[in-house]
């Protein structure tokens, strides 16, 4: 049974933020020069009182558009992923299908999945899809952590601050021969799941009432870690993938992947032997996305015409300090 990627639709909230809004609050950082923290020169931020649910709402009305609302609310599997869940306790897999319309048989929120997320939501879709569960599925994820951790006052006066950018998508999956997904290879990496920390001052659990604002817990020895984990993780997952469906990664037709700063893009892009033209980012235009940086550079790929019926991309991202991989090759269909 062959399961596609019918489709994505996107949403960024607000206008674009420029890097002169952290440029003012910038102060004394020790990881200020790092080449982790090169800020982009635009990205957006989760207005105050708007949820992830909001969020995921807004870039559905893209699929309502063009698929019916039929469609979406019929969907058989619902896959959520939310960088920060407006309820710690749960994810927002029950809230998303509610404000969809939807009744599916199948509600899953991923969180392990971080910056793979979408990827490891096509795997699953397509499990479940193949082996019965359902005709129709909607993966949807949200990033709003930049308007909302890295914007507290303590917070974005550091480096790691002015990277981030907001941003949700909706990707339709169906029971279809249209653009089928070739072949999709996730990895675990447990033994790098605890270098991923929050950082306070004073210390306490996150949970915990206090004083200070919680940020990511960089240091130099982590950050040399993660990049040399990324640096291989990424073009692993995407040559075993490559290997399966028979294609040269210099050969194929399109690279996105997630975009954590502009020397993963490179050093990715020149692993797997790709001109820049064939990768598609929008590090500049909205920071790193985290989860939502692959649907929405494909969305934005799709949109202007980089993306042909008969091409083959490839979806490629590694998650938090290293702990996840995964890459699926799709051959679109066209709209």
């Amino acid at each position: 049974m062959t399961v596609s990627l019918l489709d994505v639709a996107t949403y960024l909230p607000g206008e674009p933020i420029d890097a002169d809004y952290y440029a003012r609050f910038a102060d004394s950082d020790d990881l200020r020069d790092n080449l982790m923290f090169r800020a982009p020169r635009h990205r957006h931020h989760v207005a105050p009182d708007e949820t992830a649910v909001d969020m995921i709402e807004r870039a559905a009305a893209g699929l309502v558009e063009r698929h019916g609302q039929d469609t979406i609310a019929g969907a058989d599997v619902l896959i959520t992923h939310t960088q920060l869940p407006d309820m710690p306790f749960h994810g927002g897999g029950g809230a998303t299908a509610h404000r969809l319309g939807m009744k599916p048989s199948w509600v899953i929120d991923l969180h392990n999945g971080g910056c793979a997320a979408f990827v490891f939501g096509m795997q699953l879709a397509r499990q479940l899809l193949s082996s019965g569960a359902g005709r129709t599925a909607l993966i949807a994820v949200a990033q709003n952590a930049a308007g909302q951790i890295f914007d507290q006052p303590t917070v974005r006066c550091k480096a790691q601050a002015a990277v981030p950018g907001d941003g949700a998508a909706v990707g339709l999956v169906a029971v279809s021969d249209r653009s089928p997904i070739l072949d999709v290879q996730t990895r675990t990496y447990g033994e790098y799941a605890g270098d991923m920390t929050i950082a306070v001052d004073p210390p306490r659990k996150w949970w915990q009432p206090g004083t200070g604002e919680g940020c990511i817990g960089f240091t130099e020895s982590k950050i040399t870690k993660v990049l040399a984990r990324g640096n291989r993780q990424v073009p692993e997952v995407s040559y075993a993938v490559c290997d399966r469906i028979g294609i040269r990664p210099a050969d194929l037709d399109l690279f996105v992947s997630n975009q954590p700063n502009r020397v993963f893009l490179r050093n990715w892009r020149e692993a797997l032997e790709l001109p820049p033209e064939r990768h598609v980012d929008t590090f500049d235009e909205c920071g790193n996305l985290f989860a939502a940086g692959i649907p929405v550079n494909l969305d934005r790929a799709i949109s202007d015409g980089r993306l042909g019926d008969g091409d083959v991309v490839l979806m490629a991202a590694f998650a938090h300090a290293g702990d996840f991989a995964g890459a699926a090759a799709v051959r679109w269909g066209g709209r």
